[in-house]
């Protein structure tokens, strides 16, 4: 049978399955995305007798729940996955992990064994209601037909409402029975709630900025939605603006106060204007690594969720509020900072730091290999659609599309950033795809993380989805060993055989084409966005391009020289000096 076919319906009564298929088409949901097998059966033969819902057969049930989150992401409706009993379903935890911290609205179906077997120990046994409840935000077990139009009805809620995770374990066998003859209607959310900030803390952060004579503001995701607003209010009070990684795609663009970003990906002056500071304005962020954080600037933060104010780093004045609004409310009562000395300072370090890193890897680059990631980041940067999906692996792919993809307020960049699971560019690709066939999805890949979930390159090629897939290939887990590095260990177990993916894409019938020399890198990924379909791009990439904080701590430069020492002593001389040339190009100098 042809994909995305349906067989023509059979006359039986409706059942639970057919009732949870109804109600998720009434929330919306267009496909499932999993891989069939008996205590799923009948949730399966439900979608069959469906003409409004698609089943998306995946290799690996990690990959439906990445590829769900990836539909979620970018469209801000609800993804469903599906696993079957025990193994099947075990199998998209990782990826449910990942969607529940991005908190996008993924249902998660988890079928059972028979209900008469359960606490018996029989084949296959696990307890799905149990164990998935530290990765979702709701998940409760159907026991009965009765039971289940309420049970699917508040999964659905808590899933758009959280947004997060909900997951139902639903038995084989309650799958299979008889629907309950009245079914009340679902009721979806619409848009989300205003938190509007207190008169209090409000009066309270403007006397802090009027008080202040060097302000940073620091941006994550939440600043979605109010980039206008925090521009301006830069501009009011002469502040320069740093960003979380999750945050650039929403701050970057259109910004003339941007100083780059903070962490261990970061760059530009971000790290400076933090510190420099006399008041720190944390807006919409829970950036987690508080090594970055000063600790001794006076800090405000702005956050939607009461949570996660203060829990990262010393607090000195906490507002409850989303950022537009709080920012909004903000403005007509701060007053304009006419000594702008301090952001003219920032900016001009941030540029020239941009135009260094820029300049140490343009110059000649034609004539260096193997090819530097950064520079095939920067052309992807320059050929992608202006409205691309980037779908990001973790690790040094992280790095280069953090410092090389440029934001413009409707590029999107999705990636495992608070999950920090390797394998997810791919999967997220396949849902980002099949949410919008006519936009542009790249999947910046590494070959570490593309080899691990390899086989879904099977579900592309089936589905016919247009994913390209730029692989920067080093034959090496490079994040993990700069991790190393600075701990002062020598390189270990990061490395890998080369292999020709391109050569394994086109076995599978997806057009590939295997990139060595620099010089080729523009016109290949022309032609794989020019031509219809998937498409992948094997560029193979300098194994020792690391990524240099924007900061270096005398307990790293410590770390590096000892590693050095013991990979000089193990591997000889040229292996550090291999290193060092291809690195001492993104040293920060002043």
């Amino acid at each position: 049978m042809a994909l995305g076919r349906k067989a023509p319906q059979d006359k039986r009564n409706k059942t639970v399955a057919d009732l949870l298929v109804a109600q998720l088409v009434e929330a919306g949901v267009k496909r499932i995305y999993g891989i069939v097998g008996d205590s799923l059966n009948p949730v399966v033969d439900a979608v069959r007798r469906s003409d409004a819902i698609e089943w998306v057969h995946v290799r690996h049930e990690e990959v439906a729940a990445f590829a769900a989150a990836g539909e979620a992401e970018v469209t801000g409706t609800l993804a469903v996955c599906a696993g079957s009993c025990g193994p099947g379903n075990l199998h998209l935890i990782n990826g449910l992990y990942d969607a529940n911290r991005s908190r996008v609205p993924v249902l998660a179906i988890a079928s059972h064994i028979p209900s008469a077997q359960i606490g018996t120990q029989f084949f296959q046994e696990t307890h799905p209601d149990r164990l998935f409840t530290e990765c979702s935000v709701y998940s409760e077990m159907i026991s009965s037909a009765a039971q289940a139009p309420r049970v699917i009805n508040s999964a659905i809620q808590h899933a758009l409402g959280g947004p997060g995770v909900a997951v139902l374990t639903i038995p084989g066998d309650v799958a299979d029975e008889d629907a309950p003859p009245v079914v009340p209607g679902i009721s979806t959310p619409v848009g989300r709630p205003r938190v509007i900030p207190s008169t209090e803390s409000l009066e309270a952060l403007a006397a802090a900025i009027d008080g202040a004579k060097k302000v940073t503001i620091f941006a994550g995701a939440g600043v979605r939605g109010a980039h206008d607003d925090v521009v301006a209010l830069a501009d009011k009070i002469a502040s320069p603006v740093g960003h979380s990684l999750r945050g650039k795609e929403w701050i970057q663009y259109d910004n003339p106060f941007d100083v780059g970003m903070d962490g261990l990906l970061g760059y530009g002056s971000c790290h400076e204007a933090m510190y420099d500071a006399d008041l720190l304005i944390l807006l919409g962020t829970d950036f987690p690594y508080d090594q970055f954080l000063p600790a001794d600037v006076r800090t405000a933060q702005v956050d939607h969720e009461p949570s996660r104010l203060g829990r990262r780093t010393r607090l000195d004045l906490a507002v409850v509020g989303d950022v537009g609004e709080t920012v909004r409310a903000l403005l007509p009562l701060v007053r304009e900072k006419s000594d702008r000395s301090f952001l003219d300072r920032l900016r001009k370090k941030h540029v020239k730091t941009l135009n260094g890193v820029v300049g140490a890897y343009t110059k000649d680059v034609e004539k260096m290999t193997p090819v530097h990631p950064e520079y095939v980041a920067d052309l992807l940067d320059q050929e992608a659609a202006d409205d691309a999906v980037f779908t990001v692996d973790t690790g040094m792919c992280n790095v280069w599309a953090a410092r090389y993809i440029s934001p413009n307020g409707k590029r999107r960049v999705v990636g495992s950033f608070l999950h920090g699971s390797m394998a997810n560019a791919m999967p997220h690709a396949i849902g980002a795809a099949l949410a919008d066939p006519e936009r542009q999805v790249v999947a910046m890949s590494g070959d570490g993380g593309l080899s691990m979930l390899l086989g879904d390159l099977l579900t592309i090629k089936a589905y016919d989805l247009p994913v390209k897939i730029v692989l920067f290939d080093n034959a090496s887990l490079a994040m993990v060993r700069l991790e190393m590095l600075v701990d002062g260990l020598p390189n270990f177990g990061t490395e890998s055989p080369h292999f020709d993916y391109a050569a394994i894409a086109t076995a599978m019938g997806i057009p590939a084409v295997r990139v060595e020399r620099p010089q080729d890198v523009r016109g290949a990924l022309r032609g794989a966005f020019d031509r219809p379909g998937p498409a992948l791009v094997d560029v193979v990439t300098d194994p020792r391009a690391l990524s240099i904080p924007p900061t270096i701590t005398a307990g790293q430069v410590r770390g590096f020289a000892v590693a050095m020492s013991k990979e000089i002593l193990g591997k000889g001389m040229g292996e550090a000096v291999s290193m060092a040339r291809s690195n001492l190009r993104n040293v920060p100098r002043p």
